[in-house]
Order: C-alpha cells, then sequence, then structure tokens
C-alpha cells in the first residue's frame, strides 16, 4: 500500500438563495490571486480538489469562458499538483436549470464533455460534491435553490444529481478512459431516543444513498426503495442499477456536526431545532452538543464505509470552523485515525486539508451574507493569505512525520461543548446491514 497522501481544496461553493448567488471563490480572493497555488503546492500537497464549475464556466448555452480555470490548471500542472476536478459544488447549475430540471443530468453530461475536451490530461473527477447534502439543503429544507420543502422533491434533487454523475463520468471516459470517479458525501451518525428510532435508522440508511445508487444497489428489497416507488422514480432507479458507476474512491467528507441525536422531547431544546417527520415531532440536534462521552467519528465513518464498499477511501474535506488549536487537533486526529485505519487492512488513500483559504458564512449554512469568516490553513481576512499554525501541522505531515501530540483537547472533548440537559450515551444503535 502507498503512503497516505495530504490533499487540499480551497472551499468553493457556488450556491444560490433566492436570485442571489454567492461564490467562496470571489469571497476568499482566491478568484483575482493565481499565486495562491502556489502557497497550496508549498505545503506539500500531492493533490488538490479544484473547481471547474458549471455556473462560473458555461456563461450561455454552449458558450463557455476558460480563461479563469485555463491559467489555474496550467499552473497547477507546472507545480505537479495533481487536480481532482469539480463541475458542481453545492450548485444547482446555471441560471437555466436546476435541480429539479428534467434536462438536469444531460445539461451537465455536455458540461463534463466540454471540460474533459479542454482538459484531456485530468484524471480524478468530482462532478457533483455531495449530491445528497445538496438535495436536503435544496429540496427538502429549501435552504439553497430551487427552495422545495417536499420528499418527492429531494429524491428527484437526488437522483438528478446521480444521474448527472453517471452520464458525466461517460462523457469524460469517452476522452479519458483512465478517470476515476472520486464520489464525496458528507458522512455522520444519527442516534436517537426509543420514540424517534424508526426514524434514525431511516437517516442512517440515508446516508448511503449517493454510493448505494451509483453502485447500483438501490433495487427492489432495499430499505429506499419505497421512498423512490411513492415519489415515481422506481424506473429511473431501476435505470442506474442496470448501468452503474461505481466509484473508484469513495470520498468520506465528516464534520463534528455530521453526527446528530434526534429526541422527542422537544422542551429540552429551542424552537429551532425541532422537526418531524410527519408521524412524530424531534427535535434534531449536533450528538456533539448533547451526548454525554461523545465518540468522535472519524475511525467509526471509515470502518463503516470499508465494510459495506471495500472499496479505497480518501477523506475529501478535514475542516473545522474554529480556533487554530483546536483545527490542529480536528486534523491530528483525522490523520490518526486514518493511519489506524490502514493499519488494520482499511485502503484509505488520503487526507484533505479542506477549507485552505478559510469560509464565509457556513454558520448560517450560506443563507445569510453576515461575512462570517472563519480562516484554514490560511487566513485571508486581510486581504492577502497569511499562514496559520494549521500550515504548519499539515507541512509536518506532507514530510511524512507523524501528527504531533497535543496537550490540550478539543471543544468537542470538552465539558463545556454540552449546550442541552445532557443525554447519556445512547445505546449502541446497530449500523445499518453490511
Amino acid at each position: 500500500m502507498n503512503a497516505l497522501e495530504l490533499w487540499g481544496g480551497h472551499e468553493c461553493t457556488v450556491n444560490r438563495v433566492g436570485d442571489v448567488w454567492r461564490d467562496q471563490t470571489v469571497l476568499s480572493g482566491h478568484q483575482d490571486r493565481l499565486d495562491d497555488l502556489d502557497l497550496f503546492a508549498d505545503l506539500g500537497l500531492k493533490a488538490i480538489r479544484f473547481p471547474v464549475l458549471w455556473e462560473r464556466t458555461e456563461t450561455a448555452p454552449g458558450r463557455f469562458d476558460w480563461g479563469w480555470a485555463d491559467q489555474r490548471l496550467q499552473r497547477l500542472k507546472d507545480l505537479g499538483l495533481r487536480p481532482v476536478l469539480g463541475l458542481l459544488h453545492h450548485g444547482a447549475g446555471p441560471s437555466w436549470t436546476n435541480l429539479l430540471d428534467p434536462a438536469f443530468a444531460e445539461g451537465l453530461a455536455r458540461f463534463a464533455a466540454a471540460v474533459a475536451t479542454r482538459y484531456p490530461w485530468v484524471d480524478d473527477w468530482t462532478p457533483v460534491n455531495e449530491p445528497l447534502t445538496t438535495a436536503r439543503f435544496s429540496a427538502l429544507y429549501g435552504h439553497w435553490h430551487p427552495h422545495a420543502r417536499d420528499e418527492g422533491a429531494f429524491w428527484l434533487a437526488l437522483i438528478n444529481q446521480v444521474d448527472a454523475t453517471r452520464l458525466a463520468m461517460e462523457a469524460i471516459r469517452a476522452v479519458n478512459p483512465a478517470a476515476r470517479l472520486i464520489q464525496t458525501e458528507d458522512f455522520g451518525h444519527t442516534w436517537s431516543t426509543p420514540p424517534c428510532e424508526g426514524q434514525a435508522r431511516h437517516e442512517n440508511e440515508r446516508r448511503l444513498a449517493t454510493w448505494d445508487l451509483l453502485i447500483g444497489r438501490v433495487v427492489p428489497g432495499h430499505p429506499l426503495w419505497p421512498d423512490l416507488e411513492r415519489s415515481g422514480l422506481a424506473d429511473r432507479a431501476k435505470a442506474i442499477a442496470d448501468a452503474p458507476c461505481p466509484p473508484d474512491v469513495l470520498g468520506l467528507n465528516h464534520y463534528v456536526t455530521s453526527d446528530r441525536l434526534l429526541d422527542h422531547r422537544l422542551h429540552r431544546y429551542p424552537a429551532g431545532t425541532r422537526g418531524g417527520n410527519g408521524r412524530i415531532a424531534y427535535a434534531d440536534v449536533e450528538a456533539v452538543r448533547v451526548v454525554d462521552d461523545y465518540p468522535c467519528g472519524w475511525a467509526r465513518s471509515l470502518e463503516t464505509l470499508w465494510k459495506r464498499y471495500e472499496l479505497p477511501i480518501a477523506i475529501t474535506e478535514c475542516h473545522l470552523g474554529c480556533d487554530t488549536d483546536s483545527q490542529r487537533r480536528w486534523l491530528s486526529m483525522c490523520w490518526e485515525a486514518a493511519s489506524r485505519a490502514r493499519s488494520r487492512g482499511v485502503d484509505v488513500r488520503a487526507v484533505t486539508v479542506w477549507a485552505l483559504l478559510g469560509s464565509h458564512d457556513w454558520d448560517s449554512l450560506v443563507t445569510e451574507p453576515k461575512n462570517h469568516y472563519e480562516a484554514g490553513a490560511f487566513d485571508v481576512s486581510s486581504g492577502a493569505p497569511r499562514p496559520t499554525a494549521l500550515a504548519d501541522l499539515v507541512r509536518t505531515l506532507a514530510d511524512g512525520d507523524p501528527a504531533p501530540r497535543h496537550r490540550s483537547s478539543g471543544w468537542w472533548e470538552e465539558p463545556r461543548r454540552i449546550l442541552y440537559p445532557p443525554f447519556p450515551k445512547p445505546r449502541a444503535m446497530s449500523e445499518v446491514q453490511l
């Protein structure tokens, strides 16, 4: 097994709220700083997740502006920094389409063909970042365009993105047969009080939907099949299963907020946490904020994905919006979990330091322009990238040295993390059938 690689990426989301578009590449200033790529390369990274986004590049149907991407991909090539190209990052496509458009998948596939023809030397691709998360935020919770709040719309948005990925890879491989699909998704675990166990079980099945669909597992008998039948999407799911597009690498994105607790005792939590499924009302809260002896999820997530799929895994987003000491602790824990998993035979290829330039307004899921900035390996709050202490750790790991021991714990390991009446560590809810 080759050495564990260190990858990177800048937060590049382009999302739409109403008629307002938010572009993280512009907000960070990376739009106008070519030399940022030299800073990234100097960290010792082997690869970088890099955007050639549909919304930014296809300015009108069939009309492309390649100037920004041409210049940067050439610089990456000169630096020897391998790109993992992304075509959609929490976006809904250009203004003439959206996640519920019947022509969405074919439109992205045509764009993918144009990108692959332009850059035939690129081997690694993520046509759609986190399809499940994007479908939830855009079509189930209504945060982003097209602002639907309907389970049928959610499943349609997910199927459209999975179909778009499948057709995009087909178009890319027509140009470059060696192209690899690195399919990212946010992944956490949901616990619950006993009355909410059915919903928690559903969410623990649903978190696997992107990968299960692409691999062709969602067929009659799969736990999610009834949802697709109710949504009128069974024929499309069958078509995907008949011509699957298995990822070459599973991209694991995991955050402290990825793990959830569902609690039917609404009086324990503020109104903003409350939700339901039409049968039972519950609070949906971050597990780290309420669960005693909270078990950090890196090792658990790696083991779960390996047992289920036995496919190579790359941690494609490791980031925490907090103070630099805690960011270093979080990255160290991630690196150590990946290293331990490899020692047990799990094929973990890489850890990706995400949000190298920090992120803007993710505390509100990029729904409000509050200009709330969180630094990453570089702090761009002054207008020019300044390396933080996290960058020093990145260089250490890239040099092959072990993660240094931290004298202090991260906030997610301390009593101050608890915001609500403490909940005993949930009894181990069995993982989905592996």
